[in-house]
């Protein structure tokens, strides 16, 4: 998968080209972390109680699927193919940023998951406390 064009320096900055993908846990796409990111991430999950079933699951999920990929001069990477097969990734693939991390969608499949998103409304009364106070 090449990596856009405008994010290859930042990452390439914050990570010098050593990247971590793994499966998402809630989605049918995958998460692509920079290594330091990735450990932050991983420790906090590990730490976590393995009495829990979902607990082992989400452990399952995301560190039993980790796998560090570097991007190369070209401002590839690649995608291992049990990780491509479990997120649809064929051909086509959208990066989509999410703050501390990227999501690796198939594009028809992003395409899909974006129109559902667009389509709902924000049911305000269901929000987390933590974004009652946004604005928009």
């Amino acid at each position: 998968m090449s990596i856009p064009t405008k994010l290859r320096d930042a990452l390439n900055n914050a990570a010098q080209g050593r990247l971590v993908v793994t499966a998402s846990p809630s989605d049918r796409c995958l998460l692509l972390y920079t290594a330091d990111a990735w450990d932050v991430v991983e420790q906090k999950i590990t730490s976590l109680p393995s009495l829990n079933n979902q607990t082992r699951q989400l452990k399952r999920m995301l560190i039993g699927h980790a796998d560090d990929c570097a991007m190369d001069a070209s401002g590839r990477i690649l995608l291992p193919a049990q990780l491509r097969e479990y997120a649809y990734v064929d051909r086509k693939a959208v990066l989509v940023g999410q703050g501390g991390n990227y999501e690796i969608w198939d594009e028809a499949h992003w395409l899909a998951q974006r129109e559902n998103m667009l389509s709902m409304e924000l049911d305000e009364a269901n929000l987390p406390d933590e974004l009652r106070s946004l604005s928009f």
